[in-house]
């Protein structure tokens, strides 16, 4: 019998914002069987609060790295995320979630995602939403409902397995969830009440300024292998998003600055051509749509066509 689920938390300087996220985890409905918490070389108090947490939760373990010199998004997380993943055997969980260690999770959050991908064995990873709290209100970060969040990315172990885990490069957590469509599973996330999740530093702020992180994530999107024209479409949608017009522009930099340069692509030509055969259409007929034909054309034939 499989134990519940296994949390993984990378973290690096974080003790602004920790203790929010340790205490509701520790409110949770349903607790996690095990949490790893891997300090990924921290020179604040995180190791302090994190002795303090591991110290009267025994079902809390904590993972420490050296110190590298510098916060590094994408590859350092997920190599951080793979030192936890290595002290533990995850074939004994039924469930595994990467998890950010600034974050404010409603008290049923686990157990909603569990009793979801129970009762739908078709869906590999999802998420909850992230809202950012501004003068006392929520304000949503606006995420497509094609993808489960990075910041609390929950997936079935088998699922994860199978479908190769994380890339160690930035748009990982995209990658991940065109690839469980891409052989025939669902990748989603909820805007609901109960899934609804105050992130506590805002998208993409977490590296020198929010500007770096929106070109960044241009970045990502050549990476992943997301055309010209779908990556400007991203980018206007966004201009209503802060930080306002110039953050939009900053993505849409970010991707053209890669193309210009020839940097190199996420070296799988077969999943590229299904991202953009899946983002084609999408700009066709909408991301609703696109995603329905890939799930009916999953339950004709199996694995995905590329």
């Amino acid at each position: 019998m499989k134990n519940g689920y296994l949390l993984i938390s990378p973290c690096r300087d974080e003790a602004a914002y920790m203790r929010q996220t340790l205490d509701t985890v520790i409110a949770q409905s349903v607790r996690p069987a095990k949490w790893v918490i891997v300090d990924d070389g921290s020179s604040d108090e995180t190791p302090r609060i994190l002795a303090e947490y591991a110290g009267r939760h025994d079902w809390i373990r904590i993972v420490t790295r050296g110190d590298r010199g510098r916060r590094l998004v994408g590859p350092g997380v997920i190599d951080a995320f793979y030192a936890g993943y290595a002290a533990v055997n995850p074939d004994d969980y039924e469930f595994l979630c990467k998890l950010d260690l600034d974050l404010r999770l409603p008290p049923r959050y686990f157990e909603i995602l569990m009793e979801r991908m129970r009762a739908d064995p078709r869906i590999a990873t999802c998420s909850g939403k992230s809202y950012i709290e501004r003068d006392g209100r929520l304000e949503f970060e606006r995420h497509g409902d094609d993808t489960s969040l990075g910041m609390t990315k929950f997936y079935r172990v088998s699922t994860f397995k199978a479908c190769g885990g994380f890339v160690r490069e930035v748009m990982w957590d995209g990658i991940d969830c065109h690839r469980c469509r891409m052989l025939g599973w669902i990748a989603c996330s909820w805007d609901e009440p109960e899934l609804r999740f105050v992130h506590l530093r805002p998208m993409g702020s977490s590296q020198q300024s929010v500007y770096t992180g929106r070109m960044r994530h241009g970045y990502g999107q050549y990476f992943m292998g997301t055309g010209f024209l779908y990556m400007a479409a991203s980018a206007l949608g966004r201009i209503n998003q802060r930080p306002y017009v110039l953050g939009a522009l900053a993505m849409l930099w970010g991707w053209l600055a890669s193309a210009i340069q020839a940097k190199p692509r996420y070296a799988d030509p077969e999943f590229r051509r299904f991202l953009r055969r899946y983002q084609r259409r999408a700009l066709l007929v909408g991301k609703q749509r696109a995603l329905r034909e890939l799930e009916q054309e999953a339950g004709d034939g199996g694995r995905l066509r590329a």
